[in-house]
């Protein structure tokens, strides 16, 4: 039923292990703060660790062949860990006088006593640090406060090391430094009245190039002996037809480096003192490499150019650009967009030629091994950076079997019993035995590609920050097809938010297939244009897409569908106009109708505002169509700013299903739910209590928890915790939201419960009442008239920090609930309700304990068997989506973060159905002999009434 997949997020830094000895692996670094190693052969996980969001990596590199060094947290902290392994062997703080750019150095050229040196250029200083033990060897600060280095450079057996870099717009400096003890020998600088672009390309030991502050001029930029001399050359110069400012692409090759235009990407070689040559410059989108040492005097680079379905490779060595040691073509599925990394490696083949092995990072963060013209392996890791989920449901198992497919099945059949008996011989080949499980997976139950009676299969459609959309079947999480947003010439770089379900036809309408709608914006600012796109959740395909003239700030898919069952969403923009999709007269007609009837709410944090709104009329002025509306404010609450802050909001899901109002308690008394969609739940803290635990006293810190009726702007509740301080999680169901939280007088972390109930309702106690039909259970409610409310609350202690909240969802609702609590662990705890109910006392009465209430303790109980992921980590937790099944004791679980986690849960067993394990055959023996028995019992008795009428 469970299924875990580990992912690193999309690569950074590559470096790729010179080890002659043992199984060949490159060590990466990557967006979501991972150092792992990975297998060459297969690209599988050797070791990992997750540094956290707050121990960004600066860079990585191997020393003296068996340590990964690494630099994190803006060059504070380096540690070097085991190449085998992964075990941390030391770890070194780097302080300095301010926060610059980090730069990682590890020499191979100076060893000192079997120790290489590593160099670090980070806060302001330079340190030399020793690659065995950590040791710092010596530091140095530079002069210049304002000084920004951009290379730390060793030449090629030299003891000398320069430090290259910009003071302010418009100086560049020169340090030459004694790399043994760290003493200045020399500084030179030199100014250029136009300024410098703060990127630089390394040509040499001696040379680096830069672009002016226009972008339009190249700077050769030379310092051999200690002297800095400055080489100006246009852009127009060398391209006539370059168009807008350049930019300097990262590359480290001997006199070799690339900049790119608006249109085109040049390469230049740098010729004598100075002077500069084009030696291609293409149309297509390019990825070049660092230079690779490949023997004495000869450094080979990549370059990977993206044309259309395929990629073209080739390696040239950095000194001859018009020979090339590999050139290939390679078909390359268009969903993975274009490249944007390359890092090369070679080996020696059978004939001791040199073959080169290609790491490519691509547009959607997959990650893929070329090697000989084809794709080795290839690592989705854009399933990393997961931001929405939503479900769909798989297709109906269509009724008739053609003839061909019975006899495709019979020839499957016949081959799969020959594999079997090979394998069962001993005789099987590793093709055959990767053939017996491909056809095992195909063959189980679990992984097909319909629908099941109990629901179980379903496609989790996921949304990745690049703006990639995965279907994964529940099954065993492998992917079903893949979709990257695409770039138009309105949107050059589109970015996905949200995903809605848009069509979910009934099974009336099994002829249409379900689709989602994705929301994306055309760039990451915030008020760049939307951009729509609608995919089919079977195929992958996308079916239309759109690009708006205005921004998306809120989404609202409304509880309305049109007569092919799409459903109705209300898009707000930044100017506060809802525009209606689908832009058809249906939907507007529909619309017009429930227009009185549609509220929303926004959240200002950093104002501290909460405001409620409702549409007033169509748009006027240059937006105006039939499907945009004028929007109104209804109502505002305002916390003051000097007291409180908001930090959490939640409201209930709107699809959550509720079995009953009422709830029956000890005494056959009845309470009823206060059930409503519209009920909002904030949090907020003392301004000084919103920084880290521990931060402020109990007395300076206090937290609010507030529940408002987001139609009226109404406070329904107001509790205060004093001395107490986030973060603040929290998670709302049914009539009730259950929050965690840190207090600062216990030094703990607490939950607290808060339960809302209808006392309008309370009447209705009488049965014949209610058998009668003279209950106002049915009467209609408004939200305007002023609701008769009561609360029950309780707090309790809790052992774990929280990452985030769930709460278990059934396709009825009559399951019991369960809380699923990502720790900071990254597992996943299932605590059962219960246990943050409200009415817990002491000592219950004998019916509060025949209804289920748990006597109170001060704290919840940690059971290490409630583990929803058992033994495993979900990496970087960030969040979990309960999905219900048919089967109403089931829910479906998914965590996500950097690993994936998919498993089913019964919070009150599996009381509607038969386990798994449960025992047919023992069934049939026990039937069969109870059958047997009655038939002997009554020959028995027939014979003995027979012997006692000859009596």
């Amino acid at each position: 039923m469970d299924w875990h997949q580990q992912y690193i997020g999309k690569v950074k830094q590559a470096v790729f292990s010179s080890q002659k000895t043992g199984r060949r692996r490159v060590i990466v670094s990557t967006e979501e703060n991972v150092i792992a190693s990975l297998d060459l052969r297969h690209g599988e996980i050797f070791w990992r660790h997750l540094l956290g969001s707050n121990d960004v990596i600066d860079g990585i590199d191997i020393g003296l062949g068996k340590y990964v060094i690494s630099l994190s947290s803006g060059g504070s902290i380096l540690r070097s860990w085991n190449l085998p392994d992964g075990q941390m062997v030391w770890e070194s703080f780097l302080q300095g006088p301010k926060h610059t750019k980090s730069l990682l150095l590890v020499s191979t050229n100076m060893k000192i006593e079997k120790d290489n040196v590593i160099v670090v250029f980070s806060n302001g200083r330079l340190h030399a640090v020793s690659c065995i033990d950590g040791e710092v060897l010596w530091k140095k600060d530079f002069e210049t406060e304002s000084f920004e280095a951009q290379q730390v450079i060793q030449p090629p057996g030299s003891d000398l090391i320069y430090v290259v870099g910009f003071t302010a717009a418009s100086q560049f400096e020169m340090y030459q430094i004694n790399a043994r003890n760290g003493e200045l020998l020399k500084h030179e600088s030199a100014t250029f009245s136009s300024g410098f672009l703060r990127e630089v390309s390394l040509v040499s030991s001696e040379t680096v190039v830069a672009l002016d502050s226009t972008g339009s001029i190249l700077l050769t930029i030379s310092f051999q002996n200690g002297e800095i001399s400055i080489q100006q050359t246009p852009i127009a110069n060398l391209v006539e037809d370059s168009s807008g400012p350049a930019i300097m692409i990262p590359s480290s090759i001997p006199g070799i480096f690339a900049i790119k235009t608006k249109s085109v990407t040049i390469f230049i070689r740098v010729i004598g003192k100075g002077k500069l040559e084009v030696v291609e410059k293409t149309n297509h989108e390019t990825a070049v490499s660092n230079a690779l040492p490949i023997s004495e005097g000869q450094q080979a680079f990549a370059l990977v150019q993206h044309a259309g379905s395929e990629i073209h490779l080739a390696v040239k060595l950095a000194h001859d650009w018009d020979d090339n040691l590999l050139k290939e073509s390679i078909k390359m599925d268009q969903q993975r967009g274009i490249p944007h990394k390359v890092f090369i490696n070679n080996y020696i083949r059978t004939d001791r030629s040199h073959g080169f092995r290609l790491l490519i990072v691509m547009e959607d963060h997959s990650l893929l091994l070329l090697q000989q013209g084809a794709i080795v392996w290839g690592r989705e890791d854009s399933l990393a950076s997961i931001i929405d989920v939503t479900a769909s449901e798989l297709p109906v198992e269509r009724d008739g079997v053609s003839v061909a497919k019975v006899e495709h099945n019979l020839f499957e059949w016949l081959k799969g019993h020959m594999l079997k008996l090979k394998g069962t011989l001993m005789l099987a080949s590793p093709e055959d035995v990767a053939a017996i499980q491909s056809m095992r997976l195909k063959s189980s139950e679990k992984s097909k590609m319909t629908r099941d009676h109990n629901g179980f299969r379903k496609l989790l459609i996921v949304l990745t920050r690049v703006g990639k959309l995965f279907a994964l079947h529940t099954g065993d999480g492998h992917v079903v097809w893949s979709h990257l947003l695409h770039k138009s010439e309105a949107c050059q770089s589109p970015i996905g938010l949200n995903l809605y379900q848009w069509q979910v036809p009934h099974h009336h309408a099994l002829d249409e297939n379900p689709s989602v709608l994705v929301i994306g914006r055309c760039g990451p600012s915030s008020d760049a244009p939307g951009v729509l796109s609608f995919v089919d959740t079977y195929t992958g395909k996308e079916l239309n897409s759109l690009s708006l003239v205005h921004t998306v700030v809120l989404a609202i898919p409304l509880p309305y569908t049109d007569s092919i069952e799409q459903r109705l969403h209300l898009l707000i923009d930044s100017d506060k106009h809802a525009h209606l999709y689908p832009k058809t007269s249906e939907a507007l007609s529909i619309f017009k109708r429930e227009f009185s009837n549609i509220y929303w709410y926004s959240v200002e944090d950093h104002n501290g505002i909460i405001k409620g709104h409702a549409l007033k009329c169509k748009c006027t002025g240059e937006v105006a169509d039939e499907f945009c509306f004028d929007t109104r404010d209804l109502w505002s609450v305002v916390f003051p700013s000097e007291s409180e802050k908001i930090i959490a909001t939640v409201t209930r899901k709107l699809n959550e299903v509720v079995h009953t109002q009422a709830k029956i308690i000890a005494d056959q008394d009845v309470m009823y739910k206060y059930i409503s969609r519209n009920l909002l739940f904030v949090a907020t803290v003392a301004p000084k209590g919103s920084g880290e635990i521990g931060s402020v006293t109990p007395e300076e810190s206090w937290l609010v928890a507030y529940l408002i009726d987001t139609v009226t702007g109404r406070i329904l509740h107001r509790v205060t915790h004093h001395g107490a301080q986030g973060p603040v999680h929290a998670v709302f169901s049914e009539n009730w939201v259950v929050y965690h939280y840190f207090n600062l007088r216990a030094h703990r972390y607490e939950m607290s419960v808060i339960e809302i109930y209808d006392q309008s309702r309370a009447d209705n106690k009488d049965v014949w009442k209610l058998v009668l039909g003279r209950h106002n259970l049915t009467s209609p409610i408004s939200l305007f008239s002023r609701p008769e409310v009561t609360t029950k609350s309780q707090s309790y202690f809790f052992t774990h920090s929280v990452k985030s909240i769930a709460v278990t969802s059934t396709a009825k609702g009559i399951t019991s609930k369960q809380l699923l609590i990502g720790t900071i662990g990254d597992q996943v705890l299932a605590l059962d309700k219960r246990f943050l109910d409200p009415r817990r006392s002491v000592n219950p009465t004998q019916a509060e304990k025949e209804e289920g209430i748990i006597p109170l303790t001060d704290s919840l109980p940690f059971i290490p068997q409630s583990y929803v992921t058992h033994a495993l980590r979900v990496e970087g937790l960030r969040g979990i989506i309960t999905v219900p099944a048919k089967l109403e004791s089931t829910t479906l679980v998914f965590a996500h973060g950097v690993d994936l986690f998919f498993t089913q849960l019964a919070p009150s067993r599996t009381y509607d159905s038969l386990t798994e394990d449960f025992s047919y055959a023992l069934l049939l023996i026990t039937i069969v002999a109870l059958l047997a028995a009655i038939f002997v019992t009554w020959r028995l008795s027939e014979r003995k009434e027979l012997q006692d009428k000859w009596r």
